[in-house]
């Protein structure tokens, strides 16, 4: 069987499954704001979805968005989910004798994207204490050079949880102008944390950003997300979409809603997210050879590192899974890393983080016994 089929029967179970915990793909799965069904209600019961969307989106909707950002004079162009957006920028500026430098962890789709387009992929390691867990100006631009198309950075770093000052971002996008590569700045989980800078502000001219509503929001299902950046900037991205037709319309209205009373929700979502993580992180220490190494993390996920208890990441993600629990294994973000850690997301119901927290030790233990693992996505 295909590795595409296989992938589809692990997550079609998964999704079959009742009462499923999903605690492995950083989805917000704490209940919407009552504003957000009303809104989706409202668009069903007008039979909006019988239309088809603007094709860069409602105007409503993508003013809403810069003015969330804070950049003013970019536009956004809505995408059928972050990950659309990125594809689109790979489609739009790589090419065979290009480069696409990212990190080492990094979210690995863009990566595809790229390779597909015949770009080389650049990873620089950043797993290491000795650099914050960060990358570095000067690890970048030893990694960049004329060839380079994408400098693509994921801030807050999926699955780390490290963010980037406006100082290093600042430095980034003064390298990415040296090189005239266009920096891709990942801000899916910017909600989640303290400090955050958009490139945009640092280099309007030079760097797109990408957003997300599957996280804070909770949207995944609804597959909605957002490029921002200069006009010319999108222009060449939107010439190269495949969603000439637009995105959903249903899920649009959710994100009008949501960015609506966004100030309100977040802080019940963060507030939930800081207290299960704080759970997380205290039932992971007291278990001997667990470790969490970035910590507090600036994205909705923790990462547990297993290697010191002797526990490989893909024997706990299967127990779990045997106890109805969605958690990942390190192998999905970095192929050089993932043998070191689980990931788990906490932007969930204070109940899930509870269960986990109650489990976890007998996981532990029963991961230890386990050899044969199906295979994992």
């Amino acid at each position: 069987m295909s590795s595409a089929r296989l992938r589809n029967r692990y997550f079609d179970t998964l999704f079959s499954t009742p009462g499923l915990m999903w605690m492995g793909q950083n989805t917000n799965h704490i209940a919407a704001h009552p504003a957000v069904e009303e809104a989706m209600i409202a668009s069903i019961r007008a039979q909006e979805y019988n239309a088809y969307a603007p094709p860069l989106g409602f105007e409503a909707l993508r003013a809403a968005i810069v003015d969330d950002l804070g950049t003013p004079g970019a536009e956004a162009l809505i995408t059928e989910g972050g990950v659309n957006a990125l594809a689109l920028v790979c489609r739009a500026h790589c090419r065979p004798g290009t480069t696409f430098v990212t990190t080492d962890p990094t979210w690995k789709w863009p990566c595809l994207f790229a390779s597909q387009m015949g770009a080389e992929v650049i990873e620089i390691p950043i797993y290491d204490p000795a650099v914050n867990y960060k990358l570095t100006p000067e690890a970048l631009r030893a990694n960049v050079n004329e060839r380079t198309a994408i400098i693509y950075l994921v801030d807050p770093n999926n699955p780390l949880g490290i963010r980037y000052t406006r100082e290093e971002i600042e430095a980034f996008c003064e390298i990415a102008k040296e090189c005239g590569a266009l920096l891709v700045h990942d801000c899916t989980y910017r909600d989640f944390a303290d400090g955050h800078y958009p490139a945009l502000l640092a280099a309007p001219d030079r760097a797109l950003v990408s957003l997300s509503f599957s996280k804070w929001l909770g949207l995944a299902g609804m597959r909605i997300g957002a490029l921002v950046g200069a006009p010319d900037l999108l222009d060449a991205c939107s010439a190269r979409t495949t969603s000439v037709l637009g995105a959903s319309v249903l899920a649009q209205r959710a994100a009008e809603a949501g960015l609506k009373v966004k100030g309100e929700w977040m802080q019940t979502v963060r507030r939930i997210d800081r207290a299960n993580k704080a759970k997380i992180h205290d039932a992971a220490l007291a278990i001997e050879g667990l470790s969490i190494p970035v910590y507090p993390s600036h994205g909705n996920f923790l990462v547990i590192e297993t290697e010191a208890a002797g526990i490989r990441p893909e024997a706990l993600v299967e127990a779990a899974r045997r106890k109805d629990l969605m958690i990942r294994q390190g192998t999905y973000h970095t192929a050089r890393f993932g043998d070191r850690f689980i990931k788990v997301s906490t932007s969930v119901p204070e109940e899930w983080a509870d269960r986990f927290v109650e489990m976890l030790p007998a996981l532990v233990a029963e991961a230890r016994t386990l050899n044969d693992v199906p295979a994992q996505f």
